[in-house]
């Protein structure tokens, strides 16, 4: 830092530079939904925010120039094999997604199943305020003259992490792939509702604070029970956060986008449909993401291989509710039920904190009564040497 010879930026920021030369002339920068990660950039003005970085203690002269998403930034270095093409389209992980599935107009939203579940909901150019526990965050800039396009965020921590749970500590399962099939074969979840909490509550919750609970248990209760419980776990988080944006928004989604590896499991897509009560449509080219950033660098000034807006949706599947509307209120009334029973378990335990007190206090009490004794031995054979007494 001293030497002025360091910079920061995320992992496409460091792509970038690489590609473009390196230490030789390479190219620092990012674009518009990256920066947005790194609680330095200004959402309004897509610009570094000064009051920021000086709260942070970051230099504003080491992070990358902003740019949009799509756009020529640079060209390969020539001492790399693909010399001379141009880099021209750069996004964020979840925001690629959300292009890749062509989540284009206000109220369209995605959903990506992975070790975790990341929901977008376009806003179009209004920067919506969640009152409900959610992130707003730029989507896109397809083009340094174009408006950005902002996105509400819902992140919830666990979803194919439950199933590895549930394959490497209980063994329930060999394969992730059996989740459904086994599921399926108990037909319901004997009541059991899982929680699936082990790093805490994400969106819309945000409670550290809560810890994975299994409520509904009896004697009747089978490992395909478990199963199923654990994959209404995934379906009713990502329904909490689709409920919390409906509120932020006032439209109610139509319909769900998804993609992910997660997605593959037709059993859990319809089980989603089910519980959010609107279709799910899962398409037939699952790497939405890579597709996304295809779109945004072929859609750009200069390449114009495409035109973003006006790209055909690819073949797809679609999952249509098949539970009424009573028998899907009452399984969410139970699921929020459970969601208030995970909470409030990761809490200090103060009571072992003044037990330990207390006995640090009580061992520390005989040392203290030999030395207040001696002293009083000494003060006393003083006394009595003084009066000739001793």
């Amino acid at each position: 830092m001293n030497e002025n010879r360091c910079l920061f930026g995320n992992v496409d920021s460091w792509l970038v530079w690489n590609l473009t030369g390196g230490v030789k002339g390479g190219l620092h920068i990012t674009d518009c939904t990256n920066a947005s990660r790194t609680m330095l950039m200004n959402i309004e003005t897509l610009k570094w925010d000064p009051q920021l970085c000086k709260i942070f203690n970051i230099p504003m002269n080491i992070l990358p120039e902003i740019r949009s998403s799509s756009e020529i930034y640079g060209y390969i270095a020539e001492s790399l094999i693909l010399s001379g093409v141009p880099i021209s389209g750069v996004l964020g992980d979840q925001q690629a997604a959300l292009v890749g599935q062509l989540c284009f107009n206000i109220g369209q939203a995605k959903s990506t199943y992975g070790t975790g579940c990341f929901i977008l909901y376009n806003t179009g150019t209004s920067m919506v305020q969640s009152s409900h526990g959610l992130l707003t965050t730029v989507a896109y800039k397809l083009g340094p003259n174009q408006s950005p396009i902002y996105a509400l965020e819902g992140s919830v921590a666990i979803a194919g992490i439950s199933i590895r749970w549930l394959r490497d500590n209980l063994q329930i399962i060999k394969d992730a792939s059996e989740s459904g099939e086994l599921a399926q074969e108990v037909g319901d979840t004997g009541e059991v509702v899982f929680v699936p909490a082990f790093s805490g509550l994400y969106a819309p919750y945000w409670r550290k604070d809560a810890r994975s609970v299994i409520c509904g248990l009896t004697e009747e209760t089978k490992p395909g029970h478990l199963v199923k419980a654990a994959l209404e776990g995934v379906c009713y988080q990502v329904r909490d956060v689709l409920e919390a944006m409906s509120l932020d928004c006032g439209i109610p989604l139509k319909k769900l986008l998804v993609d992910g590896g997660m997605t593959i499991n037709d059993y859990l897509m319809q089980m989603q449909a089910d519980y959010c009560g609107i279709p799910v449509v899962r398409p037939t080219m699952l790497e939405t993401t890579a597709l996304g950033a295809a779109i945004a660098a072929g859609s750009a000034q200069g390449v114009e291989v495409w035109d973003a807006k006006k790209i055909q949706a690819t073949p797809n599947d679609i999952f249509v509710p098949s539970i009424s509307e009573n028998v899907r209120d009452m399984k969410y009334t139970r699921w929020k039920m459970a969601i208030k029973r995970s909470m409030g378990w990761a809490v200090e335990d103060t009571s072992n904190h003044q037990k330990s007190s207390e006995e640090s206090i009580a061992s520390s009490l005989p040392c203290g009564l030999f030395l207040f004794g001696t002293m009083m031995t000494l003060v006393v054979a003083q006394y009595l040497k003084t009066r000739g007494l001793a």
